[in-house]
């Protein structure tokens, strides 16, 4: 499921040059709308933390809109790519751990972007009423169609309710990004390391996978 932020981009021809710009932009965007939020931001700031003329950010998105749309679309589709692939023929334990692996991972090396989409939602989501209405229950349906298919075959326990299994998945991950602070300050530590995060996903999906009844 991705945000449609064609509508919102410059219509130029994709070209190697192109992506590279974009990644560097986004990226400089993630840092100031963290920062100042989607109000608060300039994009003349944009340009400055991405080391380019203002014209050129301009070239690649036509407005500051679509540029915070471009960031949360990359945050979503990062997200949510393997729970879009299942399907019912699928082994859910290797599909939930591969989720929660990559949500844990995406929690670690992407905590700013995570934040941007959780201050968004707890706003509540002003700025995301297009992606919400553009297939995103169709999208989440289908996920749980898979879910409750798997109940079906006996690939996992019926007493499960598929959409709040869902909910679980997405908050239990996005608590090492968004509560990062909490986490630090309770394992009295500065920083989190790569094993804290592992030890989550271990963690994570040791219980999840026990939870729902899956081997």
């Amino acid at each position: 499921m991705t945000l449609n932020v064609a509508s919102h981009r410059s219509e130029k021809p994709a070209g190697d040059i192109r992506q590279r710009n974009e990644k560097v932009i986004i990226a400089a965007a993630e840092q100031e709308f963290a920062a100042f939020g989607f109000k608060g931001a300039s994009m003349r700031e944009i340009a400055k933390r991405a080391d380019l003329p203002k014209a050129n950010i301009h070239y690649y998105f036509k407005n500051k809109l679509g540029l915070y749309l471009a960031v949360l679309s990359d945050i979503i589709d990062l997200w949510d790519g393997s729970l879009t692939r299942m399907t019912a023929d699928d082994d859910p334990a290797e599909v939930l751990a591969e989720y929660l692996q990559q949500k844990i991972e995406f929690s670690w090396k992407h905590p700013v972007a995570s934040r941007i989409f959780a201050s968004e939602i707890i706003s509540g989501g002003p700025n995301l009423e297009g992606y919400f209405n553009e297939g995103y229950v169709e999208w989440f349906n289908g996920r749980v169609a898979v879910f409750k298919e798997w109940q079906e075959r006996g690939k996992m326990d019926k007493e499960i309710t598929a959409e709040h299994l869902i909910f679980l998945l997405w908050s239990s991950t996005q608590h090492y990004a968004d509560f990062k602070f909490q986490i630090v300050s309770a394992l009295n530590k500065e920083e989190l390391v790569e094993e804290d995060y592992s030890a989550a996903a271990r963690s994570l999906t040791h219980i999840i996978l026990k939870g729902c009844g899956v081997r």
